[in-house]
């Protein structure tokens, strides 16, 4: 029986990594809160009560939402009030989540509740991690967030399955709510003052989906270093732009890392020698030469994309927050964390650095495939051209995933619709740029497939020469799954397996123990 490893949920510390090891990590991954998270919810908790014993107005514990915040509630029908609030927020459409995304979201809306600033009670949030642990999916549509008072539609259907109502999925199955708690034990709450608007008011859905976009976009810019290192060896390509002196000229950290990747990948390269005397020309093509640079600008860019969202991840996003230290009786203060900004700027970010990521690796494709620009390379990459059409239409499927990637990397952040009766009068569409995120990645991961594809197909062209050690041992991994393309035939279900090789991450970690390479011969 494999052991559960385990996470420790305390409001402060999640890394992305965790995030995504409990988002794939069904039936691996044990969630559990801290005791220090356990005692500031219940001080939290505390503030709250005290709030309502007294009768003071506290937005949306005994007051309406939004336009309604002026409308008090009399306090036997707080818990009624709470109730009514998932219910009516539950507005999301569209196709369902991923098992793991949801999961991401699960994790993340639990672990801000545990900083003890959301006046919830500790059992709402065991609650949510239990769902974790046994397996229990809450279904959430994608569509119907705008990312103002966070993630508003998307987070209420993942409340309804706490009070036994709404769906989710329990090994395979799709059902209501609260047969889905009881096939695994566990029993729905009933939400008292505060804690509806508590585990609805927040960014997670769009942090969620864009903690595991980035993840796969990391990844991504590994295997543009190694796609672009094969079809370097097999264009015949020079390494002497990725010199370490050129990188100390210009040092962007995110540069110098992805040359000193291609250093390392392409060391020992017999292809290399084959040509190094008497080759006219004396450099390559851009989108060979400049690996470093375009490569470089989005590790860069997804470094800073990072930092945000593990700040997000381990930040208080609902409203109003409570402060237990502040004051004899504690602060309760409204105020905006639950506006997605700072992250809905940054996913638009990354879906621009991925869009160009694929964009350099689809001309490289294309300098694979094309004739007029391979170096002695047949038409296509295949042995009998015009009798077969090789790698033609996967070129064409790589420019089609780029020119719609295009399309996708145009920012919704720039964008806002007032909402609420204009009280929510300025919105980030974080929701949106997440989902345009998602997409991008996915056709980056396709396209990145493609190039691994003809690269290694051009390599067959230069045999029995051998190229860079870390281009061999990616070669070969690579026919493992997909044999050598000797005659025509249905190309998507190999851009299928090179696409998911990609996806595995098991490509990202070839570099790792290659020796270090500090100069270019």
């Amino acid at each position: 029986m494999q052991k559960r490893r385990w996470v420790q949920v305390d409001g402060d510390g999640l890394t992305l990594e965790e995030i995504e090891s409990v988002a794939r990590g069904t039936g691996t991954v044990e969630v559990g809160l801290s005791d220090g998270a356990i005692d500031r919810m219940r001080r939290s908790r505390d503030v709250v009560e005290r709030a309502v014993a007294g009768g003071a107005a506290v937005y949306g514990v005994n007051t309406g939402f939004g336009r309604l915040a002026d409308v008090a509630i009399p306090g036997d029908r707080l818990e009624e009030l709470q109730l009514n609030l998932i219910r009516s927020h539950a507005c999301g459409v569209g196709a369902p989540l991923p098992r793991e995304e949801t999961r991401a979201i699960t994790l993340l809306r639990a672990a801000v509740l545990a900083k003890g600033f959301s006046g919830i009670r500790p059992q709402v949030v065991e609650l949510l991690l239990a769902l974790l642990n046994r397996g229990v999916h809450p279904v959430i549509p994608e569509q119907g967030s705008v990312g103002a008072s966070g993630d508003l539609a998307p987070l209420s259907h993942l409340a309804l399955v706490l009070v036994g109502e709404g769906e989710a999925e329990v090994d395979g199955r799709v059902l209501p709510g609260g047969e889905a708690l009881a096939a695994v034990g566990l029993e729905p709450v009933r939400l008292q003052a505060k804690e509806g608007l508590a585990l609805n008011n927040g960014t997670q859905f769009m942090t969620g989906l864009g903690a595991l976009a980035l993840l796969g976009a990391e990844r991504a810019a590994e295997i543009a270093d190694l796609a672009g290192a094969m079809s370097l060896e097999g264009l015949l390509g020079t390494p002497t732009a990725f010199h370490p002196a050129i990188q100390r000229a210009r040092p962007h950290a995110g540069q110098a890392q992805s040359a000193a990747r291609l250093r390392a990948l392409l060391a020992g390269s017999e292809i290399r020698e084959s040509h190094r005397h008497g080759d006219p020309r004396v450099q390559d093509a851009y989108s060979i030469r400049c690996m470093p640079q375009v490569h470089g600008a989005a590790r860069a860019a997804f470094a800073y994309i990072r930092t945000v969202l593990e700040t997000e991840a381990n930040s208080a996003t609902d409203n109003p927050l409570i402060f237990p230290d502040e004051g004899p009786d504690g602060l309760v203060l409204s105020g905006g964390n639950f506006h997605g900004q700072p992250v809905a700027q940054v996913l638009d970010l990354l879906a621009i650095a991925l869009a160009d990521l694929a964009s350099i690796s689809e001309r490289r494709i294309d300098r694979l495939t094309n004739p007029d620009l391979s170096e002695h390379l047949p038409a296509f990459l295949t042995r009998e051209p015009g009798l077969r059409s090789g790698m033609m239409i996967a070129q064409i499927t790589a420019a089609a995933l780029v020119s719609e990637n295009k399309v996708l990397a145009h920012p919704s952040s720039v964008d806002s619709i007032p909402t609420g009766a204009s009280r929510e009068d300025h919105v980030s569409m974080g929701a949106t740029s997440a989902r345009k995120a998602r997409q991008v990645l996915r056709n980056t991961e396709a396209v990145l497939g493609i190039e691994l594809m003809c690269a290694a197909q051009a390599l067959e062209f230069r045999l029995p020469l051998r190229p860079g050690a870390g281009v061999e041992r990616a070669y070969h991994l690579l026919r493992e799954r997909i044999p050598p393309l000797e005659e025509d035939r249905n190309l998507s279900v190999d851009i299928a397996a090179a696409t998911e090789l990609v996806r595995s991450g098991v490509l990202a970690e070839i570099w790792r123990d290659l020796p270090v390479v500090d100069t270019v011969d």
